[in-house]
């Protein structure tokens, strides 16, 4: 285990206070200045609704930085403490909040993507690229595969996951862990179509949705009787879907829950008790479709801005944007924690901030 470093006071009097640096870090650390008064102008209230659920004396804090580009945050209350997954150094990170410390949980982890916790307290992980597979961490340390292979042929490079109450497992199989270099290794795909799986308790695969491109961040309602996921590549933009399930798990009824903006990008979410959903949320990266002049060159610059994009946007159940967490970096995950499971932590590209909150997670 690689101890964090100490806190460090930074130039010009910015400290990064409550920032446990990953050391030796293997990727950027970004000095974060929490916002000094109440309430937090970072927390942007869009619908009137919103307000019961935020603490007027709360404000964002950068708990960790120093990593490549942070997923998949899952948090363990036995432990209190925090699993994120920083893909291209291929290592699972763990946030202390007791101990306020950071470090490399584990290596060598198949590039892990999205992490979830089972009904017994275990850690389930979407082993993004080169295993290509979904497994669980017994309670002694053992390793057991839960998923490799559909129909004979190897799964994509499973994205995200959520343990049901039934215990049933559900994960995301899109592209992106092997459609480069970056976030795996570059492979062909054997599955035909990029889908939603069920693990049963039997331990039976099934392909619950097969007409998402690149399904990707994942989560049910409190009732359980809705699954929403992400369609990275929706259709203009990316959305958010909604689907029934019936007792045999089962998905039916696509309904369009969230419609992007043409240069907004949704990626993992959560969803609270009272059915809304806090969804990781930034640049697609699209670009403008004329070059602007730029110093005597011409540039395609990006559709929107990602500094006024970066954060996490929170939907009603019926998709309206109630609020805006504004960050200073992409969040692509989150989750509900600490002692009261109302801090939310925000994977957010090099960091994991935490905000407290006036919400619980659903699961």
């Amino acid at each position: 285990m690689v101890e964090a470093s100490r806190r460090q006071w930074l130039a010009g009097g910015l400290a990064a206070a409550g920032s446990a640096l990953a050391g030796p870090a293997l990727g950027q650390a970004f000095p974060f200045k929490p916002n000094q008064r109440y309430p937090d102008p970072s927390v942007e209230i869009l619908d009137p609704s919103f307000a019961k659920y935020r603490i007027y004396s709360s404000t964002i804090e950068q708990v960790a930085t120093g990593m490549r580009w942070a997923e998949g945050p899952v948090y363990f209350p036995a432990g209190r403490y925090v699993l994120v997954s920083d893909i291209p150094n291929n290592r699972i990170m763990k946030y202390d909040e007791v101990k306020n410390s950071f470090t490399v949980f584990r290596e060598n982890a198949n590039f892990a993507n999205g992490n979830a916790r089972d009904r017994q307290g275990r850690l389930v992980t979407c082993e993004h690229s080169v295993t290509r597979r979904v497994t669980r961490t017994e309670t002694n340390g053992k390793i057991t595969v839960l998923a490799d292979r559909f129909e004979g042929k190897r799964l994509n490079a499973p994205n995200d996951v959520v343990v049901k109450s039934d215990h049933t497992i559900w994960f995301t199989d899109p592209l992106f862990g092997i459609n480069g270099e970056w976030e795996g290794s570059r492979a062909k795909p054997e599955q035909a179509t990029t889908n939603v799986y069920r693990i049963g308790t039997d331990g039976k695969l099934t392909a619950v949705v097969t007409d998402l491109l690149n399904p990707n961040g994942l989560a049910f309602s409190p009732d359980e009787k809705k699954l929403y996921v992400v369609e990275w590549r929706g259709t203009p933009n990316r959305s958010i879907w909604s689907f029934d399930i019936d007792a045999q798990g089962k998905a039916s009824n696509k309904t369009k829950v969230v419609d992007a903006a043409d240069f907004g990008a949704l990626d993992g979410f959560r969803v609270d008790r009272d059915g809304n959903l806090w969804c990781g949320y930034g640049s697609n990266g699209a670009l403008n479709a004329e070059p602007t002049d730029m110093g005597g060159r011409k540039v395609f610059t990006l559709r929107g801005k990602p500094e006024d994009l970066d954060g996490v946007m929170v939907f009603s159940p019926a998709g309206k944007p109630l609020a805006f967490i504004r960050l200073p970096e992409r969040c692509a995950n989150l989750c509900f924690g600490g002692p009261k499971g109302n801090r939310l932590y925000m994977a957010s590209s090099h960091s994991l901030y935490a905000l407290y909150v006036e919400a619980h997670g659903a699961v």
